[in-house]
This record gives C-alpha cells, sequence and structure tokens, in this order.
C-alpha cells in the first residue's frame, strides 16, 4: 500500500507548438490481499505554455494488479494486471476525448547479484473507440544500483510502438506517450525508443524520493 506525489516538466516538439507541460499528480495504489491490489494510475492538474495544450484536470485510471510469483528467497517476481482510463478529464489538456482506454499489462523484476534490481513492463493499450484514441504497445525496463545505504542509481528504456491510428486527432503522424492519446492519423508503424537516468534516495523503510531525465533516442 503506498501514495506515490509526481511532477513532471516535459519539453514540447517545435513539430507540435514548443513550449512545457507539467503535471502535477498522485498514484495509489492499496493492497485487497495477498495477492491482489487496487491500483489508481493516473489522474492530476496539467499546466502549459504550449499553444495546444492548455491547462486543466487529467483522466482518471484506476485497476487491479495481480501477483503471480512472489518468490522472497530467490527476490523475483511476477505479475499482470488491467487498468481502465476514464474519459473524465477536461478537453484543455487534451484529455476526456473517446470512450475510454483499456491498458492490459504484465510486469516482472529479479534482484541481481546484492545490490542491483531488473524491473519490466509490457503492455496494450486499447481505446474503445479507436476513432478518437490511438492504439499501441509499450516494453519499459529498469535497472537500479545501490550506491550507499540509501542512494540508488537507476537507468531505464522504454519503447512505444502505434498499431493502429486514430482519425480525430489534431496533428496527423504526431502522437502522445502515456498521458496524452491525441488519436492522430498516420501513426500505425510509427515507434518511439526514451532511455532515462536518475537517482532515487531512501529517507527510511516507508519513505524514498526520485528523480530522472528521459531524452528520445528516435
Amino acid at each position: 500500500t503506498e501514495a506515490r506525489a509526481i511532477f513532471f516538466q516535459h519539453e514540447v516538439p517545435t513539430a507540435a507548438g514548443a513550449g512545457h507541460v507539467q503535471l502535477y499528480a498522485l498514484q495509489l495504489r492499496a493492497r485487497l490481499s495477498e495477492n491482489v491490489s487496487l491500483i489508481a494510475t493516473k489522474d492530476g492538474y496539467v499546466t502549459s505554455s504550449n499553444p495546444l495544450v492548455n491547462d486543466g484536470w487529467a483522466d482518471l485510471a484506476a485497476g487491479l494488479k495481480f501477483n503471480l510469483l512472489r518468490d522472497v528467497q530467490n527476490q523475483r517476481m511476477l505479475s499482470a494486471g488491467f487498468t481502465f482510463e476514464l474519459p473524465s478529464g477536461e478537453s484543455d489538456p487534451l484529455q476526456g476525448n473517446g470512450d475510454g482506454e483499456l491498458n492490459l499489462f504484465m510486469t516482472g523484476g529479479k534482484k541481481l547479484g546484492c545490490r542491483s534490481h531488473w524491473l519490466s513492463a509490457a503492455g496494450f493499450r486499447l481505446p474503445v473507440n479507436s476513432s478518437d484514441e490511438s492504439t499501441s504497445v509499450y516494453f519499459s525496463n529498469h535497472f537500479d544500483y545501490q550506491l550507499t545505504q540509501r542512494l540508488y542509481f537507476l537507468a531505464e528504456a522504454n519503447w512505444y510502438h502505434w498499431t493502429k491510428s486514430g482519425q480525430d486527432g489534431p496533428i496527423p503522424g504526431i502522437e502522445g506517450l502515456d498521458v496524452i492519446n491525441l488519436g492522430s492519423p498516420a501513426v500505425a508503424g510509427n515507434d518511439i525508443v526514451t532511455a532515462a537516468l536518475g537517482a532515487k534516495f531512501k529517507a527510511n523503510g516507508n519513505s524514498e524520493i526520485g528523480v530522472a531525465y528521459e531524452i528520445p533516442l528516435t
């Protein structure tokens, strides 16, 4: 069970109007049983200096996560789950379009040696209305290394692939990533790969703070 406050600042590409978009959000996870958790993965308020994105509330997404493997002795785990994103946000920050989006995912992790961890996640984003939102798959990987008792170095790599274009998005050929789904035409077959470097500091056994800087590789 945890609460995770999130802030990000995003530099918008020149082709999409440039400027910056910020998100202030709170993720929640609640243990329902030994192997089932309720997860609320998306919410928050968006502020922006981009001409296409204005200030407003983001969509809400929540679902369930199930432990498939929890091997404490060998320090490995595997889980699967789903979330459903409601079109509850405002149109000003490019939210609230479509009829909702289902995210099906699987995650796994393994301790490597005495100081490192590897975590991976893969999933499908399936909009209810495929005209208003695009369909995509993703594969994310996280590696961390314990530098001191409380400080960790982390590196991440993410791949996004669009399998079906929307029809009603504002900019053909340009699509959002995990927070915004524009439903743009002419994005099917597109790929984006990103990488991130950062660090986490564990103040104690129940709290931590982290920062990462992510850049596109493609």
